[in-house]
């Protein structure tokens, strides 16, 4: 287990270290064929977009009830990430609750296809970006952090590095929450649904460093019990991960300060990745 002080020191000398910039921060329209629908997005550059060749690309997705203005209204700190940590950001809309599953019940809802291959090709096709797995990763808060973790461990040719903030990882414990029933059926009735849309139950997916992952919770978080069985089974697994643990809710205090431990993380993996 990871505690925050590994990584406090290095997040403050590279904030340090960095002049004050001006990241672009645009509000794209992207569209997505297999729900026949436009649907915005966020995308930060950096201040040396324009000079630079291709830069690594950090999907960040917001929680349930959220959208893709989330992030950038609700962190602040966050406008300047692209600069400090040199990559792309884009904060794609997951839709009210979607939980970033391609729906077995609502053909309206397919925000797996949209955010793991539709998005990340129109951002390929329209930005400087490394079009490789070494050069994406993804990671989001709550029931974005359960879908970053979703996407990553069922499309491992798309991202090489995955984390989660205060993620619902296992949404067995939590049947009549958040519009998960809405999206998959009622876990009475369909508890094989249930149990494999779950981010726990995917681990047979993983092989040792086939993915780089950080995982974080707060110890008051409603999602901290789930987090921890979590971490105990990929030790099981001998499944290498970093895993923060630190007080905290869950709450934006919470995840504008957890979201600069990811982006170092994720910074990290990149240049290993190089």
């Amino acid at each position: 287990m990871l505690r925050p002080s590994t990584f406090s020191a290095l997040v403050f000398l590279l904030l340090l270290s960095v002049q004050a910039r001006a990241a672009t921060i645009d509000t794209v329209e992207t569209y997505s064929p297999s729900m026949r629908k436009t649907i915005k997005a966020v995308v930060m550059t950096p201040d040396s977009y324009a000079q630079g060749e291709a830069y690594p690309v950090l999907y960040l997705l917001h929680g349930y009830s959220g959208n893709y203005a989330d992030w950038v209204k609700k962190a602040p700190s966050i406008r300047a990430a692209a600069d400090t940590y040199q990559l792309i950001i884009v904060c794609p809309d997951g839709n009210y609750g979607s939980w970033y599953w391609d729906s077995p019940t609502d053909p309206t809802f397919k925000y797996e296809t949209y955010v793991a291959k539709e998005l990340v090709g129109w951002v390929d096709m329209h930005y400087k970006t490394i079009e490789d797995r070494r050069g994406r990763a993804i990671t989001g808060l709550s029931m974005g952090g359960h879908g970053a973790l979703y996407l990553a461990l069922r499309h491992q040719e798309v991202f090489g590095a995955a984390g989660s903030m205060s993620g619902g990882v296992d949404i067995r414990p939590f049947p009549k929450n958040w519009d998960m029933a809405a999206r998959l059926g009622s876990y009475t009735d369909y508890p094989e649904r249930w149990e494999k849309h779950s981010v726990i139950n995917m681990l047979h997916l993983l092989t040792a460093n086939a993915l780089a992952l950080i995982i974080d919770c707060g110890t008051e978080d409603f999602f901290f019990k789930v987090n921890q069985n979590l971490h105990e089974q990929l030790l099981y697994r001998n499944i290498p991960h970093e895993y923060v643990v630190r007080p905290g809710a869950h709450n934006w205090l919470y995840w504008e300060n957890a979201i600069h431990y990811q982006l170092l993380f994720m910074r990290r993996f990149f240049d290993r990745a190089k």
